[in-house]
């Protein structure tokens, strides 16, 4: 029978070699051109700021609906078969991480949703082959490093998830999803593992909402280094703290009502979050011209 630590020791591996990839991609990423280490300036912005992105992101749902909805169509198509090989695998107790784990790579994967309302602001061809537009993004190389490192504390989350399953109910995986509930919601290890499974996610998606509610819109419309973009995300949320905090709520109830029929409002909720989340960084990051 497959073993609960299998997927942590496979973690391991990936992360090491997300490691390797995002040393391999530092040179050009991180360590660029001089007039590259330009600070954007931030602006103080509000919930009535969250309310008009989130309104700028369904018109252009609207507006590309068809091509979002073929686009986005993986998410479900991943969360039904990561729910297939939880029940089939004996992986049944990192079905709630991996499902959670969408909001911790959302950013990544919502890059091609924010390079289409870029296009549509500037008047361009926005169809979903626009997303091949990302490759001569004036920092992809940064693009692809901040993915790849998402990616890793993906796995990371992974890892953390399964310890926890391991020190409380574990380590033998459940016999059974009725086993694995009761075990969950009648016991006092249960309660600890749900305690600190929220609180340990929490922790992780913090960490990615700091460091990349605007960086990817940003990687896309200039040419700047990952530093750069990581710091211009950070002093975001420092500046507006209380309007990112109620976007990160926003952004988790969305991926939750989105994920609970089947993953199937993903469709949906994916690329109003994706393509908000460019006038998100529109109405947070000055233009060079006001910096």
């Amino acid at each position: 029978m497959l073993h609960i630590r299998n997927p942590a020791e496979w973690g391991v591996e990936q992360v090491k070699l997300a490691g390797r990839a995002l040393e391999s991609l530092g040179q050009a990423a991180i360590f660029g051109r001089r007039n590259r280490r330009v600070r954007p300036a931030v602006r103080r912005i509000g919930p009535a700021d969250l309310a008009a992105a989130l309104a700028r992101g369904l018109d252009d749902f609207s507006a590309f609906r068809t091509d979002v909805v073929f686009l986005c169509a993986v998410y479900p198509v991943a969360g039904l078969v990561l729910a297939r090989l939880a029940f089939g695998y004996a992986l049944l107790p990192l079905l709630f991480p991996l499902a959670s784990g969408f909001a911790l790579i959302g950013p990544a994967a919502a890059v091609g949703l924010n390079e289409m309302s870029r296009r549509r602001e500037q008047g361009g061809a926005a169809g979903w082959t626009a997303v091949l537009g990302i490759a001569r993004a004036p920092s992809f190389a940064a693009i692809v490093a901040l993915g790849l490192l998402l990616v890793a504390i993906f796995l990371l989350w992974l890892l953390a998830a399964a310890a926890l399953y391991d020190a409380t109910l574990g380590p033998e995986p459940p016999a059974s999803l009725g086993a694995f509930l009761d075990a969950v919601l009648t016991t006092g290890p249960g309660w600890v593992l749900i305690a600190a499974g929220i609180g340990t996610g929490f922790l992780y998606a913090v960490l990615v909402l700091c460091i990349s509610v605007v960086s990817f819109p940003l990687l896309l419309d200039r040419d700047v280094r990952l530093d750069v973009a990581i710091a211009t995300s950070l002093r975001a949320v420092a500046r507006n703290p209380d309007t990112m905090a109620l976007w990160g709520m926003i952004v988790a109830a969305g991926l939750v009502l989105g994920s609970i029929p089947l993953f199937l409002g993903l469709v949906v909720v994916m690329p109003v979050l994706g393509h908000a989340t460019w006038h998100l960084y529109r109405r947070t990051v000055a233009a060079p011209a006001e910096a």
